[in-house]
């Protein structure tokens, strides 16, 4: 009867350590459904442009960026770019596609972030095996920095050769942007302290207009453009799809916005941040 009654404690405990599933992700559409990775993959195909917003430091979100590009490849032509890479890092990209360059001569020549090996390397190495542009959309950190400290006009004084790699100047800094304000906010709050704020939203913009710019000036027709950047860029439609829309309004932008919560259930507070919201867990390992 112990025996018995030692069984069904076992089974008991097996079945209540089974029953605490743990989820690495959700994906639920911008009105809060709940969709499968197929199912986003299939709609996200019909797409002119993805901005495919991450957690710089999340696994799971780097993982499905890989996946996409994947389960897309079949039935598009893509083109591939990252905010992860400057424009003057474009000849040595070009190089290590074109297989003249090896991956070590890449990463000692690029600026590459401290997580490239487990989160990066894996997408450009997928363009290189498929014969896949990658480009370098974001703005060498240099100027952007001159921006910050100095403003727009700072960078009239830059050589010819310099402005070679800008994009088309003048820029604007779009209106009603929740990105730019929420900065402007959150330094207005002690954040930015002996920092001109309105200089900090123009180095900012200056970074999602370039990746626009670099975008559409990259994106053939009938292709798919798939762009990485981090989710502050791109969420609730501003940043680089406001640069995007504004020059091509015709164009099919879609989203996916990246969250960080402790519960995988959907919160309101995320209505329309994208086309799709990515939701994982706040405990996930992190990559640096």
């Amino acid at each position: 009867m112990k025996g018995i009654v030692l069984g069904i404690s076992i089974i008991a405990c097996v079945t209540s350590v089974n029953a605490q599933e743990l989820e690495a992700y959700r994906l639920y559409d911008g009105e809060g459904k709940e969709v499968d990775f197929g199912k986003m993959s299939l709609t996200l195909s019909k797409s002119d442009v993805i901005l495919f917003g991450e957690l710089h430091n999340d696994p799971i979100g780097h993982w499905l960026q890989l996946e996409l590009a994947k389960s897309l490849i079949e039935s598009n032509k893509l083109v591939l770019g990252a905010e992860w890479f400057e424009s003057d890092d474009q000849v040595i990209i070009n190089e290590f596609l074109n297989g003249s360059a090896t991956q070590d001569h890449l990463k000692k020549e690029a600026k590459v972030w401290p997580n490239y090996d487990t989160d990066y390397r894996p997408i450009i190495e997928f363009a290189k095996d498929n014969s896949i542009e990658f480009i370098a959309t974001n703005i060498p950190r240099r100027y952007a920095s001159l921006v910050s400290k100095k403003g727009q006009g700072a960078l009239d004084s830059l050589s010819k050769e310099s402005k070679l790699l800008l994009p088309k100047m003048p820029y604007t800094v779009t209106k009603d942007d929740e990105g730019y304000e929420s900065m402007k906010a959150m330094m207005g709050h002690g954040h930015g302290a002996g920092m001109n704020i309105d200089n900090m939203i123009a180095a900012q913009a200056l970074k999602d207009y370039t990746m626009a710019e670099n975008i559409l000036l990259n994106r053939g027709k009938d292709e798919l453009f798939i762009h990485y950047n981090g989710s502050f860029h791109s969420q609730n439609f501003d940043g680089i799809s406001r640069y995007l829309k504004a020059k091509e309004p015709k164009l099919k932008v879609a989203v996916i916005a990246a969250v960080s919560d402790d519960s995988l259930d959907w919160n309101d507070e995320w209505k329309g941040m994208g086309t799709y919201i990515l939701v994982v867990p706040v405990g996930m390992t992190k990559t640096h």
